[in-house]
């Protein structure tokens, strides 16, 4: 039985995503912009009594928090990508701060909710003069926070499987994180927004209330599409079928059989494998690296050749 990496013998362990440095700085912009936000939304709804206002400066500072756990990631991650105590790099701190981020998401979303219902029974006045403006102010920041974080391309709806794991090896979900945090506050400021409107021009108070309990049902369906996404990558799962199915392709073209096939992701575009080939030909594990070099993100490979 022969066995080696399907690389030199001294090799790289970056797996860090493209663009790392540069979504880092990202991430610590627009901390100071919605940080700043997150207290005049909070403030301002306590004070001028909407619910919703309340909530959206809640998810405000679960964003703010969220991109602090992505700078932070991208930070560390960089820092001690040389660090030889993580065997296989330090890709996937983005996939644990993204998941960290969605727990935070889907417990304000809880919160924003059971308080939200409560304001059904027990509304309170609402000063529509100075809410209104603060929740446009909310607004405008998390169009402008989304403007500052674009330029990658990240999915939110719900994919079918087959578009969601072509895309799984390269999506960046530190980033995607942060995004997803701005582009629900921007949902709910617009709902806070109509709610309030609403309710000042027809009287209908249980509008604003409303526009809080859809906001918190927003949050915590991108909770749920960040938690699945991080932790199936976090737990090693297959990241791309196609993959898979094509080193398999490959090596069985070849009259060999693929005795075992582990694929997992390394970080933001790398992935590794574990390919187990049994043959009944004189073939060297470097065979078979030159036969996988086709699959441009394979970027660490372990090959056992068994010779029967």
């Amino acid at each position: 039985m022969m066995t080696e990496p399907a690389v030199q013998a001294v090799h790289s362990h970056v797996f860090l995503g493209e663009g790392h440095e540069i979504n880092e700085r990202k991430a610590w912009g627009v901390i100071i912009l919605c940080g700043c936000m997150m207290v005049v939304e909070i403030v301002g709804g306590l004070v001028f009594g909407s619910i919703a206002l309340v909530a959206d400066g809640m998810h405000m500072s679960t964003h703010a928090g969220a991109l602090l756990l992505a700078a932070l990631a991208y930070s560390y991650s960089r820092k001690h990508v040389t660090d030889g105590r993580f065997t296989f790099g330090t890709g996937k701190f983005g996939d644990l701060a993204g998941f960290s981020s969605a727990l935070v998401l889907a417990m304000i979303a809880l919160l924003i909710g059971y308080e939200a219902v409560s304001r059904f029974f027990s509304p309170v006045p609402i000063h529509f003069a100075e809410a209104i403006p603060i929740a446009c102010l909310g607004l405008a920041v998390n169009l402008t926070s989304a403007w500052l974080l674009s330029g990658g391309h990240y999915h939110h709806g719900h994919e079918d499987d087959e578009h969601h794991e072509q895309g799984a090896a390269d999506q960046d979900n530190n980033m995607r994180a942060a995004v997803i945090h701005v582009a629900a506050d921007a949902a709910v400021s617009f709902l806070v927004i109509v709610g309030l409107t609403l309710a000042r021009l027809f009287g209908w108070l249980w509008m604003d209330p409303l526009a809080g309990i859809v906001g918190a049902s927003v949050i915590a369906s991108w909770s749920y599409g960040l938690l699945r996404d991080t932790g199936a990558i976090l737990l090693d799962m297959t990241p791309d079928r196609d993959v898979m199915h094509g080193i398999r392709q490959a090596i069985e073209a070849e009259g060999d059989r693929l005795a075992d096939l582990h694929v997992w992701r390394l970080g933001p575009g790398h992935l590794g494998a574990i390919v187990s080939v049994t043959t009944r030909h004189m073939r060297s594990p470097r065979f078979y690296r030159n036969l996988l070099a086709r699959f441009a993100s394979l970027s660490h490979v372990t090959v056992e050749v068994e010779q029967i």
